[in-house]
């Protein structure tokens, strides 16, 4: 039996290595933490179909490497990307420091007008932090994109995190600021979204009956 959905969003997870990328999507489309988790060699994928504002929404997620010997690989997935997740983790601030790397990479080489919102990752460990909410909060505004802090071993705020960034892109379909047709802006119709669009073209199209009595 096909999936029914009104529109496919293309997202991604990018940041440094070892932040916790893997876990963040392995506790979204499983439900449970990745005991067992390694470096990504090259990409990982998952997808799964979300309520967002009361539509269908299927997500197809794309886990980068974050080792700088797979960026030429992993860059080539930039392309044609909605949303991004980008992650550092709140104990490390190197992966923080290289923050503006990554959204450089993102605004260059994904949609124009890819959605990015920030994720402080691993926020169960904070006898460990060394990047505070406050500062990460004004990278977020200086660059203009949403933030919030997870846990992937605990599952706080992950789900959050996809429902955010999907809401957002939602809002810009709806306004007109993001075309689902539009070669290379990440999204797609689904099933149920086009059979509405058809209809409705269909209708749009039947000339007005004029009866005279």
């Amino acid at each position: 039996m096909s999936e029914s959905y009104d529109y496919l969003f293309k997202f991604l997870i990018i940041g440094s290595a070892g932040i916790g990328k893997s876990c963040i999507l392995h506790h979204f489309i499983e439900s449970k933490f990745k005991d067992d988790s390694s470096h990504t060699i090259g990409v990982e994928f998952g997808s799964r179909i979300v309520n967002v504002g009361g539509k269908s929404v299927k997500l197809q997620i794309w886990d980068t490497a974050g080792q700088e010997r797979f960026r030429s690989v992993t860059r080539s997935y930039y392309r044609g990307a909605a949303g991004a997740l980008l992650v550092y983790d709140t104990t490390s601030r190197e992966s923080f420091n290289a923050l503006s790397n990554w959204l450089n990479d993102a605004r260059t080489l994904a949609s124009p007008n890819i959605v990015i919102l920030l994720v402080g990752n691993k926020k169960d460990l904070e006898e460990e932090r060394e990047v505070t909410f406050l500062e990460a909060s004004t990278f977020a505004q200086e660059n203009e994109l949403i933030f919030l802090e997870t846990s992937a071993k605990t599952g706080e705020n992950v789900e959050e995190a996809f429902l955010k960034c999907s809401k957002t892109i939602l809002a810009k379909i709806e306004t007109g600021e993001l075309d689902p047709e539009r070669i290379g802006s990440g999204i797609q119709y689904g099933d149920s979204a086009l059979r509405n669009l058809q209809t409705r073209q269909r209708i749009s199209r039947t000339p007005d009956c004029v009866c005279r009595t």
